[in-house]
């Protein structure tokens, strides 16, 4: 398996320092002062967006069944907004099916919320990238059906532009006639201004292929693909998806980095988290020593957090990782895989770790070849 650093760079360290006591600035200047948690020119190129290494993903906002949301939880979503966008962070995945029952688009609104009440500075806040999905539902046949998908999701946001429209899931395994319909919408929501690039989720590399051609055709450029990218799901696949969308210019984003917790260190075969994530966790956890093991190591040694040498791990190998985000806990240790990146070394104990564990993260249902 290739062992390559894809886009890696090294990171200049400074120390402040001062000649005389008598030009020691006071506490006051040093509060005022923020060191950002990466360079600008770490910041990665989409077509015409420009975005942070790292985005966040806020697939649990609104979600009851998996993630337990609750209302009462937005003002706290609200302050995790606020700190990645302080932060540096710009980019946030949503889709037009997050949210459960009565709840379903909540997290396109509750994003759209957040960035309108956000307290900071108007650029900052114009610089925002939301990257939203649009659900491939059997009644969507026709590309009319899915502009207007795009608008609903608009609506919701309450937002004049989508920074990329993205199309959730691939129907080649099950309903093949209506991907051209689908893939059709994205050529004409992308044509109507109503997104500012296109991109998918859950493509393999031979539909990625297709799509690509087919949007290239029509003068449409494929911008994106989003993917289950992980230490927990590494393999043959995804580094042939990892190699198609190099050599086509498409960027990797990586959704479920920490592998929907199990890469976080924080559970264990009798510590698991409640509902349909457990039964899950059951069943790969007890395989995954190896390579919690050596993801502690690192961790120790370089004083960091596991989740943040997971995600680290998904940046070096050049994706953008989104991972999910709830709390302002997590912003703030997520934020923390940024301005630094593990040594060739790391990486291959890493990925040495994760071949030996016997256990892997299940594919999305929805995933093609």
């Amino acid at each position: 398996m290739a062992r390559s650093l894809p886009g890696s760079k090294s990171i200049s360290y400074f120390r402040c320092s001062s000649p005389t006591n008598d030009a020691v600035p006071s506490s006051s200047v040093f509060k005022s002062l923020k060191i950002p948690r990466f360079w600008p020119w770490q910041k990665v190129k989409m077509g015409p967006l420009t975005v942070s290494p790292m985005g966040f993903g806020t697939w649990a906002w609104g979600n009851q069944l998996l993630w337990g949301y609750q209302d009462s939880m937005d003002s706290e979503l609200q302050r995790t907004f606020n700190l990645a966008v302080e932060n540096g962070i710009n980019l946030f995945d949503t889709a037009d099916s997050y949210g459960t029952g009565r709840l379903n688009g909540q997290s396109e609104k509750l994003l759209g919320k957040f960035i309108r009440e956000f307290p900071g500075d108007k650029q900052v806040k114009n610089d925002i990238v939301i990257a939203t999905k649009f659900a491939a539902y059997p009644w969507r046949l026709t590309p009319g059906q899915f502009v207007n998908a795009c608008k609903s999701s608009l609506d919701r946001m309450q937002i004049e532009q989508i920074g990329i429209g993205q199309l959730h899931w691939s129907t080649a395994n099950y309903a093949p006639l209506q991907e051209r319909a689908l893939w059709d919408g994205l050529v004409a929501m992308y044509e109507k201004g109503l997104v500012r690039a296109v991109g998918v989720s859950n493509y393999g590399p031979k539909q990625l292929l297709k799509i690509h051609k087919y949007l290239d055709d029509r003068g449409v450029p494929l911008r994106s693909a989003q993917v289950q990218f992980s230490l927990l799901s590494m393999g043959n696949d995804q580094l042939e998806m990892k190699n198609v969308c190099d050599s086509l210019g498409i960027r990797v984003i990586a959704y479920s980095p920490l592998g929907l917790g199990m890469l976080t260190g924080k559970y264990t075969p009798s510590n698991l988290p409640p509902g349909p994530r457990g039964l899950l966790f059951r069943q790969i956890l007890p395989g995954l020593e190896p390579l919690l093991t050596s993801l502690k190591e690192i961790a120790q040694r370089r004083r960091k957090t596991i989740p943040q040498i997971a995600i680290n791990w998904c940046i070096s190998k050049g994706t953008i990782p989104i991972p999910g985000v709830k709390s302002v806990k997590q912003a703030e240790e997520n934020l923390g895989a940024l301005g630094w990146q593990l040594t060739s070394d790391e990486l291959l104990q890493l990925e040495y770790a994760a071949l030996d564990s016997p256990r892997k993260m299940i594919q999305n249902v929805f995933q093609t070849k």
